[in-house]
């Protein structure tokens, strides 16, 4: 019988016919959805030998949603993502440089979906530009909700933005283009603390040496290199029986994870 996912301290709790939500998305989604769904009905039969399988049950996001119902994003589809707890999307419109705000932020602020993981490895035959591309294997822990995914904008010559502008000009000083777009970046020490617990944790379950706080601290010292004072500390704070950053351990961690930091930009050139 199909039911609900559900958690407990134990983690999830997956019942043999899961009810999984799904936003089939706009433009290419349908075609997308198509094909993916009978991979996914496919694998879950092959991985449990046909005592599993997946209740789809679509809801509505996007152009579909709008053209059906005249939202965008209704009420009933984030019920549906609370309540099943694990669901899956396809493309949803987001006009670029105006029209309505970014569905998919929408979507992370309101379920507060915070890590965007991204696995990255190589497979052989597949052409890459990286030199060495038979040493990639990492995994990518993106904040999804604050910093610049937090989407708090002004637009240029709206009177938010003048009147933003115009504080910051009285209070601080702060000569900005008065032609200027205007966007916020938070970072707060819950949100990076809860990040990279998420990323140490993670590590911790799959037998990883390593993390590293990738950041551009260098030029903005009270956000990104918050991030980076702030990640430490959780290290040093929660984790310091299976962790320990560079400067604690002079880069021997003997059988903990090592926490490390990096410049953005250096980052990148090392791949």
């Amino acid at each position: 019988m199909a039911a609900a996912i559900t958690k407990n301290d134990a983690g999830l709790q997956v019942p043999n016919e899961p009810i999984i939500p799904f936003i089939e998305g706009d433009g290419i989604g349908p075609d997308i959805w198509a094909a993916a769904q009978h991979v996914f009905d496919t694998a879950v039969e092959k991985a449990y030998g046909g005592e599993r399988r997946v209740e789809w049950v679509e809801v509505l996001a996007g152009e579909k949603a709008f053209n059906e119902t005249g939202e965008w994003l209704p009420d009933a589809t984030v019920a549906a993502f609370e309540q099943h707890l694990v669901g899956i999307k396809g493309p949803l419109t987001t006009p670029v440089g105006g029209g309505i705000r970014s569905l998919n932020v929408a979507l992370r602020q309101i379920l507060d979906l915070y890590v965007c993981l991204r696995p990255v490895r190589w497979y052989t035959g597949v052409p890459s530009p990286v030199k060495i591309p038979q040493d990639v294997d990492m995994v990518i822990f993106r904040e999804n909700t604050e910093d610049v995914y937090a989407g708090k904008e002004l637009e240029a010559g709206s009177d938010g933005a003048k009147k933003l502008l115009a504080f910051l000009d009285e209070e601080f000083g702060w000569e900005i283009r008065p032609d200027s777009g205007i966007g916020i970046k938070p970072i707060s020490e819950t949100g990076t603390k809860r990040h990279v617990a998420a990323a140490i944790e993670y590590a911790v379950a799959q037998g990883r040496k390593s993390v590293t706080l990738v950041h551009k601290g260098n030029i903005m010292k009270f956000t990104e290199g918050a991030f980076r004072e702030w990640g430490y500390e959780v290290v040093r704070e929660r984790y310091d029986d299976v962790a320990v950053g560079w400067d604690d351990c002079g880069g021997d961690p003997g059988d903990r994870i090592l926490v490390k930091d990096v410049i953005a930009d250096a980052f990148l050139q090392q791949i």
